[in-house]
């Protein structure tokens, strides 16, 4: 049986929750006397920069986008 897109868009959603929660988790245990602002703080860093992935997750090259008019 063929998922809805609504149904894989929602599993899309709960695995970048999962990611995010992961990474939140991890830099709490490497950073055991920063507070929780400073740990926000690095996962927004990370969240911004994703190293090993600053051009996205995907396969393929960048391409720029113009701008519509």
């Amino acid at each position: 049986m063929k998922e809805s897109a609504a149904r894989r868009l929602e599993d899309a959603i709960e695995l970048a929750d999962l990611a995010e929660r992961m990474v939140r988790a991890r830099l709490r245990r490497e950073h055991l006397e920063l507070c929780e602002k400073a740990l926000e703080e690095l996962l927004l860093a990370w969240l911004h920069d994703r190293p090993g992935a600053v051009d996205g997750d995907a396969e393929g090259h960048v391409v720029e986008l113009g701008h519509r008019s």
